[in-house]
Protein backbone atom coordinates (compact mmCIF):
# COMPACT_ATOMS: atom_id res chain seq x y z
CA UNK A 1 0.00 0.00 0.00
CA UNK A 2 1.40 3.26 -0.88
CA UNK A 3 1.10 6.41 1.03
CA UNK A 4 0.88 9.85 0.10
CA UNK A 5 3.26 12.73 1.19
CA UNK A 6 0.77 14.34 3.53
CA UNK A 7 -0.08 10.45 5.28
CA UNK A 8 3.66 9.83 5.89
CA UNK A 9 3.98 13.16 7.55
CA UNK A 10 1.23 12.36 9.56
CA UNK A 11 2.49 8.82 10.71
CA UNK A 12 5.83 10.56 11.48
CA UNK A 13 4.48 12.70 13.68
CA UNK A 14 2.66 10.20 15.65
CA UNK A 15 4.72 9.84 19.12
CA UNK A 16 5.51 6.13 18.58
CA UNK A 17 6.46 5.07 22.06
CA UNK A 18 6.07 6.76 25.60
CA UNK A 19 9.22 7.21 27.38
CA UNK A 20 9.12 7.10 31.01
CA UNK A 21 10.71 9.33 33.22
CA UNK A 22 14.88 9.48 33.59
CA UNK A 23 15.84 8.27 37.21
CA UNK A 24 18.72 9.69 38.83
CA UNK A 25 21.47 7.25 39.65
CA UNK A 26 24.23 8.01 42.06
CA UNK A 27 26.08 9.62 40.19
CA UNK A 28 23.40 12.14 38.71
CA UNK A 29 23.08 13.43 42.72
CA UNK A 30 26.32 13.73 43.39
CA UNK A 31 26.39 15.91 40.70
CA UNK A 32 23.22 17.88 41.59
CA UNK A 33 24.70 17.76 45.36
CA UNK A 34 27.72 19.50 44.11
CA UNK A 35 25.58 22.53 41.82
CA UNK A 36 23.86 23.24 45.14
CA UNK A 37 27.11 23.87 46.84
CA UNK A 38 28.02 26.22 44.01
CA UNK A 39 30.72 24.35 42.29
CA UNK A 40 32.16 25.91 39.51
CA UNK A 41 35.30 23.91 38.98
CA UNK A 42 36.36 20.41 39.50
CA UNK A 43 40.03 19.06 39.00
CA UNK A 44 40.32 15.68 38.52
CA UNK A 45 41.44 12.71 36.21
CA UNK A 46 39.20 9.80 35.12
CA UNK A 47 39.60 6.07 35.32
CA UNK A 48 37.18 2.90 35.37
CA UNK A 49 35.78 3.47 38.78
CA UNK A 50 35.07 6.59 38.31
CA UNK A 51 33.71 6.58 34.89
CA UNK A 52 29.82 6.59 35.90
CA UNK A 53 30.32 10.32 37.23
CA UNK A 54 32.14 11.43 34.61
CA UNK A 55 29.03 10.40 32.21
CA UNK A 56 26.76 12.46 34.74
CA UNK A 57 29.46 15.35 34.71
CA UNK A 58 29.51 15.42 30.80
CA UNK A 59 25.44 16.76 30.65
CA UNK A 60 26.69 19.37 33.47
CA UNK A 61 27.77 22.90 33.34
CA UNK A 62 30.27 22.86 35.95
CA UNK A 63 33.91 22.95 34.48
CA UNK A 64 36.29 20.30 34.94
CA UNK A 65 40.06 20.64 35.26
CA UNK A 66 42.06 17.70 33.33
CA UNK A 67 45.48 17.44 35.07
CA UNK A 68 48.04 15.12 34.21
CA UNK A 69 48.85 13.65 37.11
CA UNK A 70 46.54 13.23 40.11
CA UNK A 71 49.04 14.54 42.48
CA UNK A 72 48.73 17.83 40.21
CA UNK A 73 44.94 18.29 40.19
CA UNK A 74 45.51 18.24 44.07
CA UNK A 75 47.68 21.29 44.11
CA UNK A 76 46.00 22.76 41.63
CA UNK A 77 42.97 22.49 43.73
CA UNK A 78 44.98 24.10 46.96
CA UNK A 79 46.00 26.96 44.52
CA UNK A 80 42.04 27.63 43.72
CA UNK A 81 40.68 27.31 47.14
CA UNK A 82 43.81 29.14 48.98
CA UNK A 83 42.71 32.15 46.34
CA UNK A 84 39.21 31.71 46.26
CA UNK A 85 38.30 31.48 50.19
CA UNK A 86 36.01 28.43 48.54
CA UNK A 87 36.30 25.05 49.07
CA UNK A 88 39.35 22.93 46.28
CA UNK A 89 37.33 19.83 44.69
CA UNK A 90 39.40 16.56 43.19
CA UNK A 91 38.31 13.78 41.73
CA UNK A 92 40.07 10.64 41.13
CA UNK A 93 39.65 7.08 40.19
CA UNK A 94 40.44 4.24 42.63
CA UNK A 95 43.98 2.57 43.49
CA UNK A 96 46.45 4.44 42.10
CA UNK A 97 44.52 7.53 40.98
CA UNK A 98 43.67 7.92 45.29
CA UNK A 99 47.38 6.81 46.54
CA UNK A 100 48.62 9.51 43.97
CA UNK A 101 46.58 12.06 45.53
CA UNK A 102 48.36 11.43 49.40
CA UNK A 103 50.75 14.31 49.14
CA UNK A 104 48.33 17.15 48.12
CA UNK A 105 46.03 15.68 51.21
CA UNK A 106 48.82 15.64 53.42
CA UNK A 107 49.97 19.42 52.13
CA UNK A 108 46.18 20.94 52.51
CA UNK A 109 45.82 19.14 56.43
CA UNK A 110 49.24 20.85 57.23
CA UNK A 111 48.36 24.43 55.31
CA UNK A 112 44.64 24.17 56.27
CA UNK A 113 43.32 24.32 52.94
CA UNK A 114 39.68 23.30 52.53
CA UNK A 115 39.08 20.51 50.12
CA UNK A 116 36.75 17.75 49.35
CA UNK A 117 38.46 14.86 47.56
CA UNK A 118 36.57 12.09 46.01
CA UNK A 119 37.45 9.24 44.84
CA UNK A 120 36.61 6.33 43.45
CA UNK A 121 36.40 2.44 44.91
CA UNK A 122 35.92 -0.94 43.76
CA UNK A 123 32.26 -2.46 44.18
CA UNK A 124 31.24 -2.74 47.54
CA UNK A 125 30.76 -6.64 46.63
CA UNK A 126 34.67 -7.17 46.48
CA UNK A 127 35.94 -4.39 48.87
CA UNK A 128 38.41 -6.59 50.68
CA UNK A 129 39.57 -8.79 48.23
CA UNK A 130 42.75 -7.04 46.92
CA UNK A 131 40.10 -6.38 43.48
CA UNK A 132 41.84 -4.69 40.58
CA UNK A 133 42.76 -1.35 41.45
CA UNK A 134 41.26 -1.54 45.08
CA UNK A 135 43.19 0.56 47.83
CA UNK A 136 41.88 0.87 51.11
CA UNK A 137 42.24 5.04 50.99
CA UNK A 138 39.86 5.60 54.38
CA UNK A 139 42.84 3.59 56.31
CA UNK A 140 45.55 5.55 54.49
CA UNK A 141 44.32 8.78 54.54
CA UNK A 142 42.57 8.59 57.91
CA UNK A 143 45.74 10.66 59.70
CA UNK A 144 46.14 12.85 57.13
CA UNK A 145 42.13 14.40 57.07
CA UNK A 146 39.83 16.34 58.80
CA UNK A 147 37.31 13.50 58.43
CA UNK A 148 36.62 10.96 55.29
CA UNK A 149 33.58 8.88 54.12
CA UNK A 150 32.89 5.87 52.23
CA UNK A 151 29.44 5.96 50.83
CA UNK A 152 27.72 2.58 51.52
CA UNK A 153 24.02 3.22 50.34
CA UNK A 154 22.81 5.46 47.36
CA UNK A 155 20.44 7.45 49.65
CA UNK A 156 23.62 8.58 51.40
CA UNK A 157 25.02 11.05 48.95
CA UNK A 158 23.39 14.22 49.73
CA UNK A 159 24.19 13.75 53.21
CA UNK A 160 27.16 12.92 53.02
CA UNK A 161 28.57 15.45 50.36
CA UNK A 162 27.02 18.15 52.32
CA UNK A 163 28.56 17.14 55.86
CA UNK A 164 31.74 17.28 53.89
CA UNK A 165 31.68 20.36 52.28
CA UNK A 166 30.76 21.69 55.89
CA UNK A 167 33.49 19.89 57.52
CA UNK A 168 36.07 21.01 55.41
CA UNK A 169 34.60 25.01 55.55
CA UNK A 170 34.04 25.72 58.74
CA UNK A 171 36.21 25.73 62.10
CA UNK A 172 39.60 25.10 61.10
CA UNK A 173 39.84 24.53 57.47
CA UNK A 174 40.84 21.20 55.93
CA UNK A 175 40.44 18.25 53.35
CA UNK A 176 37.58 15.38 53.59
CA UNK A 177 37.88 12.38 51.15
CA UNK A 178 35.08 10.98 50.11
CA UNK A 179 35.45 7.54 48.74
CA UNK A 180 32.59 6.37 46.54
CA UNK A 181 32.43 2.39 45.40
CA UNK A 182 31.82 2.31 41.51
CA UNK A 183 27.91 0.60 42.20
CA UNK A 184 27.20 3.19 44.26
CA UNK A 185 27.43 5.69 41.66
CA UNK A 186 25.09 3.61 38.85
CA UNK A 187 22.72 2.73 41.34
CA UNK A 188 19.54 3.96 41.31
CA UNK A 189 19.03 6.73 43.54
CA UNK A 190 15.21 5.99 44.69
CA UNK A 191 14.92 7.71 48.62
CA UNK A 192 13.23 10.84 47.94
CA UNK A 193 15.11 14.31 48.35
CA UNK A 194 14.90 16.27 51.61
CA UNK A 195 15.65 19.75 49.70
CA UNK A 196 15.85 21.54 53.27
CA UNK A 197 18.31 18.93 54.94
CA UNK A 198 20.33 20.63 57.53
CA UNK A 199 23.80 19.29 58.25
CA UNK A 200 23.50 17.85 62.27
CA UNK A 201 26.89 17.01 63.57
CA UNK A 202 26.56 17.04 67.43
CA UNK A 203 30.31 15.57 67.84
CA UNK A 204 31.53 18.64 65.66
CA UNK A 205 30.74 22.31 66.72
CA UNK A 206 33.57 24.65 66.15
CA UNK A 207 33.79 27.43 68.96
CA UNK A 208 33.70 30.88 66.43
CA UNK A 209 32.76 33.65 69.55
CA UNK A 210 35.73 34.51 72.12
CA UNK A 211 34.57 33.90 75.93
CA UNK A 212 34.00 37.87 76.98
CA UNK A 213 36.19 37.46 79.84
CA UNK A 214 39.16 35.85 77.93
CA UNK A 215 39.08 39.21 75.70
CA UNK A 216 38.96 41.11 78.94
CA UNK A 217 42.48 39.69 80.45
CA UNK A 218 44.02 40.26 76.55
CA UNK A 219 42.87 43.80 76.62
CA UNK A 220 44.30 44.17 80.31
CA UNK A 221 47.53 42.53 79.67
CA UNK A 222 48.24 44.87 76.22
CA UNK A 223 47.30 47.54 78.24
CA UNK A 224 50.29 47.24 80.56
CA UNK A 225 52.54 45.76 77.96
CA UNK A 226 54.90 47.85 77.47
CA UNK A 227 56.75 45.81 73.98
CA UNK A 228 53.67 43.97 72.94
CA UNK A 229 53.86 42.17 69.51
CA UNK A 230 51.58 40.39 67.36
CA UNK A 231 52.33 37.52 65.42
CA UNK A 232 50.00 36.59 62.52
CA UNK A 233 49.55 33.47 60.94
CA UNK A 234 47.34 32.05 57.76
CA UNK A 235 44.14 31.98 60.44
CA UNK A 236 43.95 35.69 60.34
CA UNK A 237 43.39 35.16 56.41
CA UNK A 238 41.06 32.15 56.46
CA UNK A 239 38.97 33.97 58.65
CA UNK A 240 39.23 36.95 55.99
CA UNK A 241 40.25 39.28 59.67
CA UNK A 242 43.12 41.14 57.58
CA UNK A 243 41.40 44.29 57.76
CA UNK A 244 40.63 43.55 61.95
CA UNK A 245 44.33 42.86 61.76
CA UNK A 246 45.28 46.09 60.67
CA UNK A 247 42.57 48.05 63.02
CA UNK A 248 43.60 45.81 65.75
CA UNK A 249 47.16 47.02 65.52
CA UNK A 250 46.67 50.41 64.93
CA UNK A 251 44.51 50.90 67.40
CA UNK A 252 46.60 49.73 70.34
CA UNK A 253 49.90 50.78 67.97
CA UNK A 254 51.42 46.78 68.43
CA UNK A 255 54.04 45.82 65.75
CA UNK A 256 52.98 42.98 63.74
CA UNK A 257 55.14 39.88 62.33
CA UNK A 258 53.88 36.99 59.80
CA UNK A 259 54.04 33.51 59.53
CA UNK A 260 55.26 32.39 56.04
CA UNK A 261 51.32 31.00 55.78
CA UNK A 262 50.25 34.49 57.13
CA UNK A 263 52.17 36.89 54.34
CA UNK A 264 49.37 39.18 52.45
CA UNK A 265 47.31 39.25 56.16
CA UNK A 266 48.92 42.85 56.49
CA UNK A 267 50.43 44.89 53.77
CA UNK A 268 53.62 44.54 53.28
CA UNK A 269 54.76 48.13 53.78
CA UNK A 270 52.46 48.70 56.10
CA UNK A 271 54.91 51.04 59.01
CA UNK A 272 54.03 48.47 62.08
CA UNK A 273 54.79 45.56 59.78
CA UNK A 274 58.00 44.06 60.93
CA UNK A 275 58.50 41.66 57.91
CA UNK A 276 58.23 37.53 58.55
CA UNK A 277 59.55 35.74 61.69
CA UNK A 278 61.14 32.62 61.59
CA UNK A 279 64.09 30.98 60.69
CA UNK A 280 64.26 32.72 57.20
CA UNK A 281 62.84 35.95 58.89
CA UNK A 282 64.30 39.46 59.72
CA UNK A 283 66.33 40.40 62.30
CA UNK A 284 64.13 42.68 63.79
CA UNK A 285 60.99 40.34 63.72
CA UNK A 286 62.76 37.84 65.86
CA UNK A 287 64.25 40.08 67.48
CA UNK A 288 61.64 41.39 68.80
CA UNK A 289 60.23 38.28 69.66
CA UNK A 290 62.65 37.39 71.74
CA UNK A 291 62.60 41.08 73.78
CA UNK A 292 58.65 41.64 73.73
CA UNK A 293 56.66 41.36 77.45
CA UNK A 294 53.58 40.25 75.46
CA UNK A 295 53.07 37.74 72.60
CA UNK A 296 49.71 38.13 70.92
CA UNK A 297 49.20 34.93 68.39
CA UNK A 298 46.48 35.52 65.79
CA UNK A 299 46.06 32.52 63.88
CA UNK A 300 49.45 30.45 63.74
CA UNK A 301 50.88 27.11 65.58
CA UNK A 302 53.89 28.10 66.98
CA UNK A 303 55.82 25.19 64.40
CA UNK A 304 59.59 24.52 64.51
CA UNK A 305 60.35 26.82 61.84
CA UNK A 306 59.31 29.73 63.46
CA UNK A 307 60.09 29.13 67.00
CA UNK A 308 63.22 26.97 66.62
CA UNK A 309 64.73 25.68 70.65
CA UNK A 310 61.28 26.55 72.27
CA UNK A 311 63.14 26.97 75.61
CA UNK A 312 64.71 30.09 74.36
CA UNK A 313 61.41 31.16 72.22
CA UNK A 314 59.78 34.74 73.70
CA UNK A 315 61.31 34.08 76.71
CA UNK A 316 60.52 37.22 78.81
CA UNK A 317 56.87 37.20 76.85
CA UNK A 318 53.01 36.20 78.25
CA UNK A 319 51.27 34.77 75.59
CA UNK A 320 47.79 35.17 74.14
CA UNK A 321 47.15 32.31 72.00
CA UNK A 322 43.83 32.87 69.92
CA UNK A 323 43.09 30.12 67.23
CA UNK A 324 39.67 28.50 66.32
CA UNK A 325 41.42 25.10 66.85
CA UNK A 326 41.67 24.42 70.90
CA UNK A 327 44.21 21.32 69.84
CA UNK A 328 46.68 24.27 68.90
CA UNK A 329 46.63 26.41 72.03
CA UNK A 330 49.23 25.23 75.06
CA UNK A 331 50.43 22.41 72.03
CA UNK A 332 54.01 23.60 71.83
CA UNK A 333 54.00 27.33 73.91
CA UNK A 334 52.74 27.57 77.36
CA UNK A 335 49.62 30.27 76.91
CA UNK A 336 48.80 32.19 79.68
CA UNK A 337 45.31 33.81 77.77
CA UNK A 338 43.67 31.44 75.43
CA UNK A 339 41.11 32.56 73.43
CA UNK A 340 39.77 29.92 71.71
CA UNK A 341 37.75 31.49 68.94
CA UNK A 342 37.42 32.52 65.04
CA UNK A 343 40.39 35.41 64.44
CA UNK A 344 37.84 37.56 63.05
CA UNK A 345 35.46 37.54 65.97
CA UNK A 346 38.35 37.50 68.18
CA UNK A 347 39.90 40.62 66.64
CA UNK A 348 36.37 42.61 66.77
CA UNK A 349 35.80 41.89 70.22
CA UNK A 350 39.10 43.18 70.96
CA UNK A 351 38.68 46.70 68.82
CA UNK A 352 35.57 47.40 70.78
CA UNK A 353 37.06 46.73 74.07
CA UNK A 354 37.43 50.07 75.48
CA UNK A 355 40.51 49.08 77.34
CA UNK A 356 43.38 51.80 78.40
CA UNK A 357 46.04 51.66 75.47
CA UNK A 358 49.39 51.21 76.76
CA UNK A 359 52.36 53.33 75.21
CA UNK A 360 54.35 51.70 72.93
CA UNK A 361 56.35 54.82 71.23
CA UNK A 362 59.48 54.23 72.34
CA UNK A 363 59.15 50.32 71.24
CA UNK A 364 58.33 51.30 67.97
CA UNK A 365 61.18 53.59 67.76
CA UNK A 366 63.54 51.39 69.13
CA UNK A 367 61.86 48.87 66.14
CA UNK A 368 62.21 50.62 63.36
CA UNK A 369 65.54 51.69 63.93
CA UNK A 370 66.60 48.56 64.04
CA UNK A 371 64.08 48.03 60.39
CA UNK A 372 66.61 50.79 59.41
CA UNK A 373 70.22 49.17 60.43
CA UNK A 374 69.31 45.26 59.42
CA UNK A 375 67.27 44.90 56.06
CA UNK A 376 67.53 42.00 54.21
CA UNK A 377 70.50 42.53 51.87
CA UNK A 378 72.88 41.27 49.18
CA UNK A 379 75.85 42.16 47.00
CA UNK A 380 74.95 42.89 43.24
CA UNK A 381 77.96 43.19 40.92
CA UNK A 382 78.39 43.05 37.37
CA UNK A 383 80.73 40.27 37.65
CA UNK A 384 78.19 38.06 40.08
CA UNK A 385 75.13 38.70 37.19
CA UNK A 386 71.39 39.04 37.77
CA UNK A 387 70.76 37.85 41.70
CA UNK A 388 67.53 35.67 42.40
CA UNK A 389 67.16 38.30 44.72
CA UNK A 390 67.11 41.46 42.49
CA UNK A 391 65.08 39.44 40.00
CA UNK A 392 62.25 38.65 42.92
CA UNK A 393 62.53 42.69 43.58
CA UNK A 394 61.66 43.34 40.10
CA UNK A 395 58.67 41.10 39.85
CA UNK A 396 57.44 43.29 43.58
CA UNK A 397 58.27 46.47 41.13
CA UNK A 398 56.56 45.43 37.63
CA UNK A 399 53.06 43.84 39.83
CA UNK A 400 53.24 46.50 42.43
CA UNK A 401 52.81 44.12 44.40
CA UNK A 402 49.68 42.81 43.42
CA UNK A 403 50.00 39.77 41.85
CA UNK A 404 48.86 36.21 42.93
CA UNK A 405 52.44 34.83 43.88
CA UNK A 406 52.95 30.90 43.78
CA UNK A 407 56.46 28.99 44.74
CA UNK A 408 57.51 25.64 44.83
CA UNK A 409 59.98 24.66 47.82
CA UNK A 410 63.46 25.86 49.33
CA UNK A 411 65.82 28.63 48.66
CA UNK A 412 63.37 30.49 46.28
CA UNK A 413 60.53 30.22 48.39
CA UNK A 414 62.55 31.86 51.08
CA UNK A 415 63.11 35.06 48.67
CA UNK A 416 60.22 35.15 47.15
CA UNK A 417 58.74 35.45 51.12
CA UNK A 418 61.79 38.27 51.77
CA UNK A 419 61.87 40.42 48.96
CA UNK A 420 57.93 40.51 47.73
CA UNK A 421 55.61 42.69 49.47
CA UNK A 422 51.89 41.55 49.30
CA UNK A 423 49.93 44.59 49.22
CA UNK A 424 46.54 42.56 50.01
CA UNK A 425 45.31 38.93 51.47
CA UNK A 426 45.12 35.43 49.38
CA UNK A 427 47.80 36.67 47.11
CA UNK A 428 50.68 34.14 48.69
CA UNK A 429 50.04 30.54 47.58
CA UNK A 430 52.97 28.26 48.77
CA UNK A 431 53.89 24.62 50.68
CA UNK A 432 54.27 25.72 54.12
CA UNK A 433 54.13 22.70 56.97
CA UNK A 434 54.65 19.66 54.35
CA UNK A 435 56.90 21.35 51.93
CA UNK A 436 55.71 19.85 48.86
CA UNK A 437 58.10 20.10 45.85
CA UNK A 438 56.68 20.41 42.35
CA UNK A 439 53.42 22.55 44.04
CA UNK A 440 53.63 26.03 42.49
CA UNK A 441 53.16 25.45 39.04
CA UNK A 442 49.83 23.34 39.39
CA UNK A 443 48.93 25.49 42.27
CA UNK A 444 49.31 29.09 40.19
CA UNK A 445 47.08 27.26 37.16
CA UNK A 446 43.99 27.03 40.37
CA UNK A 447 44.84 30.06 41.52
CA UNK A 448 44.48 31.65 37.95
CA UNK A 449 41.00 29.74 37.56
CA UNK A 450 39.82 31.62 41.03
CA UNK A 451 40.88 34.74 39.83
CA UNK A 452 40.77 34.64 35.95
CA UNK A 453 41.52 38.26 35.66
CA UNK A 454 44.75 38.50 38.27
CA UNK A 455 48.43 38.17 37.12
CA UNK A 456 50.19 35.18 38.35
CA UNK A 457 53.55 34.50 39.03
CA UNK A 458 54.82 31.08 39.94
Amino acid sequence: MKLTVEETEQVYEEPITTQAPTQLNGADVFIETLKKHQVEVIFGYPGGAVLPIYDALYKNPIKHILARHEQGAIHAAEGYARVSGKVGVVIATSGPGATNLVTGIADAMMDSIPLVVFTGQVATTVIGTDAFQEADIIGITQPITKHNYQVKDVADFPRIINEAFHIASTGRPGPVVVDIPKNMATGLFVTPKDEDQEVNLPGYQPTTKPNFLQIQKAAQAISTAKQPLILAGAGVLFAKASDELAEFAEKYQIPVTNTLLGLGGIEGNHPLFLGMAGMHGTYTANMAIQTCDLLINVGARFDDRLTGNLNYFAPNARVVHIDIDPAEIGKNVPTEIPIVADAKEALEALIAHEAPKGNTAVWLESLNISKEQYPFHYQASEERGLLPQQVLELVHEYTNGDAVVTTDVGQHQMWTAQYYKFRSPHNWVTSGGLGTMGFGFPAAIGAQLAKPDAKVVS
